[in-house]
């Protein structure tokens, strides 16, 4: 919780900005979302995709009403810090300056473009012990049994462990998105659908809503 802390401080500042401005042309060229992450921190570019995850679904994690964005070949998280209403499904583009945040990459935007529905973001099945760099900021789905039960990260969310014999992967449950761990327990198998995502030296995944978590037995 310290680290979380020490991130919501650092981002005090930024969340007092303005809102991006909507605008129709951004002014550098669309990159693709996969070059655009090969850049470092600090560099401005223009992506395009479909919208993964609902504006503010993560905000108790970023302190901010940002969103996912995927193309055909990666993900990125736009970082906002007013709420635009981004719906899963939605074409948006996007400028903004790279950033890293404890380890996790975001597009901090500056300009944001959003169009009608996109093509569809179909979440790609990932191994637990496999939620990593390579899928950092992409929509996945896991499944596996609970190897450790919900605990409370409070007032971020709750978090618990799934694995599904190739090592865990940890479930972190923002306070936005109404999900109750309550009735999750150690052993139960579980299929996870969000962001992949990290904080600091955890890897994780981010379920969005309700839906994201299926629980069985």
């Amino acid at each position: 919780m310290a680290f979380r802390t020490l991130l919501f401080a650092s981002l005090m500042t930024f969340t007092l900005v303005a809102p991006p401005a909507v605008a129709s042309q951004p002014a550098t060229a669309v990159s693709s979302i996969a070059k655009a992450r090969t850049q470092p921190p600090g560099t401005v570019v223009t992506v395009s995709g479909t919208v993964t995850t609902p504006s503010g679904a993560f905000e108790s994690s970023f302190f901010d009403k940002g969103f996912g964005l995927q193309d055909a070949g990666a993900g990125i998280y736009v970082s906002t810090p007013g709420n635009l209403d981004a719906v899963p499904g939605r074409r948006a583009r996007v400028t903004g300056t790279l950033k890293d945040s404890f380890g996790f990459l975001v597009l901090v935007a500056s300009e944001v473009d959003l169009g009608r529905t996109g093509p569809h973001v179909t979440p790609r099945w990932v191994p637990t012990a496999r939620v990593g760099e390579r899928t950092e900021g992409l929509l996945v789905r896991v499944a596996g049994r609970i190897s450790q039960a919900p605990i409370s990260d409070l007032p971020y969310g709750h978090k618990f462990w799934i694995d599904d014999g190739s090592g865990e992967v940890q479930i972190f449950v923002n306070t936005q998105t109404g999900i109750d761990v309550g009735p999750l327990e150690l052993g139960q198998v579980v299929v996870v659908t969000g962001l992949s995502g990290q904080f600091d030296t955890h890897y994780e995944v981010l379920p969005r809503s309700p839906r994201d978590v299926r629980a069985f037995g």
